[in-house]
């Protein structure tokens, strides 16, 4: 499989995972638990899985600015959460920095 489909599964097991923490009620819920712990554990494994081919700064930064707007748009969607113009504009810029990467890096995109 390729290397960057394993940080794709990586990133959507993190959010999947984060945005679950919410309903586990501090850990004493059974579903919503099990499903964090399983989450963080793909999470952590896809990623290891990229690291032979993908610097681990760059993975971990394209798998952290990811999951950032990916959690923050669910968070929009289900939870209703609101955000504010510095939140829009930090999350333009995590997503500004994920392109310069890779644009212009040839160690992240070889």
């Amino acid at each position: 499989m390729n290397r960057w489909a394993y940080l794709g599964l990586a990133i959507i097991s993190e959010v999947i995972a984060t945005a679950s923490l919410k309903s586990t009620e501090g850990f004493t819920r059974f579903l919503p638990s099990t499903i964090v712990l399983i989450g963080y554990c793909a999470a952590f494994y896809f990623l290891s899985l990229t690291l032979d081919t993908i610097p681990i700064g760059i993975a971990y930064a394209v798998w952290s600015g990811v999951g950032i707007v990916g959690i923050t748009i669910f968070s929009l969607i289900i939870y209703g959460q609101n955000l504010d113009l510095g939140s829009v504009i930090g999350m333009a810029l995590i997503i500004a920095g994920i392109i310069v990467m890779r644009l212009y890096s040839n160690v992240a995109f070889e």
